[in-house]
């Protein structure tokens, strides 16, 4: 497969990497001849699934060097916050929680603890917590997550902060271990980085340009995944609808879709997340044909008036949106669809939200993800001015989530009666003496079930419908 540049990470550097984890590996053996237990680590992951799937290669190359793990900070030997930089919020926490193990740090001299992610990429973060945080033992960026053996190695000798960050658009890695939680859905990222530039996100910045994994790199993870019992694979980028625009040879999104619809065992596929300037006709037809491919479509507008979506650089407009959506449905009837909105974008006005509200009314979302804008530093539209008043930004945000809220529950309960056909995750986290699942539209599902159905598709009907979730029995078919 030919691309348009190189953007693989050599063998020598990946072989490097491995020699690291088989000599920290040795030096966890001894010491647990000598303790007779295992090295603890604990992982705290924020933000999107990208990141997520970010854990998810941490995990495999912990328990690659001999690490178990936990739940509970207090009995880790090692710590390590993977963060997000979307949202303050995730900041704030992220700097609050790493603040609170210095006590920890303080009885437990030997704990070492690491930020990682998003965050990292940016220069004042790592400036803060060099001045502020001294208990910190590692700090890295996206780019050099694969690093992180040669990294821990470093902070097991020496008595400084390691920091290793890496100021370019990073590689894309394979034959790297990854170790997932659960055996019934995974997540393979197809692409990384993103090329849009709108004007709120620091996504480019932190995550560097596109780089389209090659297909025949994907179509073995899921086969290798179906061998060992993954019923449902998630197709991850930050725009999944530029896949393969890197690529010499001619092939999109669509035709990695139909690939991987063609593979044995996999039973349900779902991707993430879809840019609206990129989604193609090609693509919705091969959505409607795949029959793997689940009827939801996560479709982010942001705003609904053409105004502050020119300010954003989100390169198409409230009519190109309803548009999209008119042929989506046509194509798919049953789609259930979820989007992006942020409240309060700097020149935003009254009359632009009313404009944001009335697409919300048109296209009745199943479920929205919402959000008060929050200025990030780099981008464009930190720089910009606000028109409305915080408190105007918050009755707006309150009165998006009634609207939604009222849309979510009526379409929840048009599920009251029917028999839906639910993949079995484990026992539901809110109700644990049921089982959960999700129906191909990604509702949820609770119902009394048994550990044998885990991993199997059953059919559910309906007798409840929440606004989060659905209950109901489970019927023979």
């Amino acid at each position: 497969m030919k691309r348009n540049r190189e953007v693989y990470l050599s063998e020598e550097q990946i072989q490097k990497q491995k020699e690291i984890m088989a000599r920290i590996r040795e030096r966890m053996d001894i010491e647990k001849q000598r303790s007779g237990k295992d090295k603890l680590a604990f992982i705290q992951s924020y933000g999107c699934q990208q990141n997520e799937n970010d854990a998810e290669r941490l995990r495999g190359m912990l328990r690659e060097m001999g690490y178990s793990f936990t739940n509970n900070k207090e009995e880790a030997d090692l710590i390590l916050y993977n963060t997000c930089c979307v949202r303050e919020n995730a900041e704030l926490r992220v700097f609050g929680n790493v603040g609170a193990l210095k006590h920890l740090k303080a009885r437990k001299p030997h704990l070492l603890i690491g930020v990682c992610g998003c965050m990292m990429q940016q220069e004042h973060i790592v400036k803060e917590i060099k001045t502020r945080y001294k208990h910190v033992d590692m700090v890295f960026g996206t780019h050099t997550l694969y690093k992180f053996p040669e990294i821990l190695e470093k902070a097991m000798n020496e008595s400084y902060t390691v920091i290793d960050i890496m100021n370019s658009d990073g590689y894309i890695i394979e034959d790297m271990p990854i170790y997932r939680v659960g055996r019934v859905k995974a997540w393979v990222s197809i692409m990384y980085g993103c090329n849009n530039f709108c004007s709120y996100c620091i996504v480019p910045y932190v995550r560097g340009r596109e780089r389209s994994r090659n297909p025949e790199d994907i179509l073995q993870e899921v086969r290798q995944l179906a061998s060992e019992g993954y019923k449902e694979v998630t197709l991850l980028g930050q725009n999944v609808n530029s896949y393969g625009n890197d690529l010499e040879d001619n092939i999109d999104f669509a035709d990695l879709l139909k690939m991987v619809n063609d593979i044995d065992g996999i039973h349900r596929i779902r991707f993430t997340t879809s840019h609206p300037k990129d989604i193609s006709d090609k693509l919705i037809r091969t959505m409607s044909e795949c029959k793997k491919v689940c009827e939801q479509l996560h479709l982010p507008f942001q705003a609904g008036s053409n105004r502050v979506l020119e300010k954003m650089n989100r390169k198409y407009t409230r009519e190109r949106y309803l548009e999209i959506i008119r042929k989506v449905k046509e194509a798919i009837p049953n789609i259930a669809l979820s989007s992006d909105v942020i409240v309060g974008f700097p020149g935003e006005t009254n009359e632009d939200f009313e404009d944001t509200l009335d697409l919300v009314r048109k296209v009745e979302f199943d479920s929205l993800f919402t959000f008060i804008y929050s200025p990030r530093k780099g981008t464009p539209a930190e720089k910009m001015e606000d028109v409305l008043t915080p408190q105007e930004k918050q009755r707006n945000f309150q009165r998006l989530l009634d609207v939604q809220n009222e849309i979510t529950l009526r379409k929840n309960q048009q599920y009251l009666g029917q028999e839906v056909e639910v993949l079995v995750e484990g026992v539901s986290k809110n109700e644990p003496d049921k089982f959960t699942g999700r129906t191909r539209t990604g509702k949820i599902v609770n119902f009394k079930g048994n550990e044998e159905m885990v991993g199997k598709l059953v059919y559910v009907k309906i007798n409840e419908a929440l606004m989060w979730s659905l209950s109901g029995e489970v019927v023979e078919k």
